[in-house]
């Protein structure tokens, strides 16, 4: 029987969590402290000058992740690692010495490329330490609950760093952060990379994409970003100017709004891993994007009252916290179920990549609409593709997601890296070398069934018989 800190016996996994919540908790420091840098340099326009930095990370994490995740396959990955946390560290110390904005956008180009890096090669790296599924579950809610704990306490120990230093101290505990993570990714010997195969990067690139548009549960996982990414722009976006405009209150109920939504999360993730213990990932996700898009149809009935009040919109918020961790924490389980070893690197790329294109495009999109058309609009175009998206996710994946299928294989001559398995069972002459091995070799037509992934072997889901 596992419980929620049954994965921290492991000394490998403990040091790595702990690695990434320093790491986290850095990275809150340094958002606390560009927006009073911006505000420094910039006055008025602090506003703008956050806003281009946000979309300069996203646009980080989309491009540089794939790229990074294919390069990671066969790369050691505590290396990666740890030259990513030294780039974060060299970007985090130069931050408190720039004098124009231009700086700023370039050192937070650097930092958050670093991250695109680290995260997904971080995440893929989780599942071949934890092999243990029920193990692995809980090792995910603990992540979410690292999240969300930055959210929430970052803003609190920079404000109490504020009352005995000035802000540029801030990004020193950045750097700290991040020394602190490398140190600790360096204090542990790490499963190594896949076996050096005969693919190119952009090969390797390619099949992490592909692995997403051939696997129906992984093309249900893009719908679930979508809904994921509209109803949390609202949240993270509008929440200033609902409590500020909309209800007359003050930074403090700014702050606690925001706290409502982070603590619908955390409460989520302690107990998703007995939930997903008795019903399926298919279940909980799909059931969380309804549950994102009715909370949106309520956030729109409430503003459209003439005097909404402060105690709803915190129960809103917190439903979305909620269905947020529900929708997102599996997302783990589904890409290791979805994936050989040696795939995994891409492919957890990927997703991160897609996933923030998608906040990409809600991020703007939600300002945009509240600006523009108002609030109770914008709770119901953000809704709308929050409802589509969940109806398209449930359309994509089936019922009845099998992990073993039958399927055919219609015979081959080709040469790759592998070991003696259901698929090579072909005769050796004495020179190929110890496997894994890379020689040519043919497979015969066969027809059989097994755990199906998208993979060198099978690249296309089979159609039902």
């Amino acid at each position: 029987m596992t419980s929620l800190l049954t994965p921290l016996a492991h000394p490998v996994y403990r040091r790595l969590l702990a690695a990434q919540i320093v790491a986290l908790f850095g990275t809150g420091l340094a958002t606390v402290a560009l927006g009073l840098l911006a505000y420094e340099l910039a006055g008025a326009d602090a506003g703008l000058v956050l806003g281009i930095a946000l979309a300069i990370k996203m646009v980080a994490y989309v491009i540089i992740a794939p790229v990074a995740g294919a390069f990671a396959t066969t790369l050691p990955r505590r290396r990666v690692l740890v030259a990513a946390d030294l780039v974060r560290l060299a970007a985090a110390l130069m931050l408190p010495f720039v004098d124009a904005v231009w700086q700023i956008f370039g050192l937070i180009f650097v930092l958050q490329a670093a991250s695109a890096v680290f995260t997904p090669v971080f995440q893929a790296t989780i599942p071949d330490v934890l092999e243990d599924e029920a193990t692995y579950t809980n090792a995910l809610s603990l992540s979410r609950l690292a999240y969300d704990l930055e959210a929430l306490l970052s803003p609190a120990i920079a404000a109490l760093l504020l009352l005995v230093v000035s802000f540029p101290w801030l990004f020193d505990g950045t750097a700290i952060g991040f020394l602190a993570s490398a140190l600790l990714v360096l204090s542990v010997r790490l499963p190594g990379a896949a076996p050096k195969d005969d693919d190119t990067i952009g090969s390797r690139l390619k099949r992490g994409l592909a692995i997403f548009r051939h696997t129906p549960r992984l093309k249900a996982l893009l719908w679930i970003n979508i809904a994921v990414a509209a109803a949390g722009a609202m949240v993270i976006v509008n929440t200033v100017v609902l409590v500020r405009a909309s209800l007359d209150g003050g930074d403090v109920k700014v702050a606690v709004a925001l706290a409502a939504a982070g603590a619908g999360s955390m409460i989520a993730a302690l107990v998703l891993p007995r939930v997903l213990a008795r019903w399926s990932d298919r279940a909980v996700m799909l059931g969380a994007c309804f549950l994102l898009a009715a909370g949106m149809a309520a956030g729109f009935l409430l503003f459209l009252k003439a005097a909404p009040t402060f105690s709803a919109l915190l129960v809103l918020w917190f439903v979305l916290g909620v269905a947020n961790a529900a929708a997102l924490t599996p997302v783990g389980r589904l890409l290791r179920r979805s994936t050989q070893a040696e795939d995994r690197p891409p492919v957890f790329a990927a997703q991160f990549a897609l996933s923030h294109a998608c906040w990409l495009i809600t991020y703007p999109l939600a300002g945009w609409l509240g600006v523009a058309v108002g609030l109770d609009v914008c709770f119901v175009v953000l809704g709308g593709l929050a409802l589509i998206a969940s109806l398209a996710a449930w359309r994509q994946w089936p019922v009845s997601d099998q992990g073993a299928l039958w399927h055919h294989h219609e015979a081959v001559r080709h040469q790759h890296q592998h070991v003696h398995d259901e698929h090579h069972q072909h005769e050796h002459e004495g020179w190929e070398g110890p496997e894994p091995h890379s020689h040519p070799h043919r497979h015969g037509r066969i027809r059989h069934r097994h755990a199906y992934v998208i993979d060198r072997h099978h690249p296309l889901w089979p159609q039902a018989d």
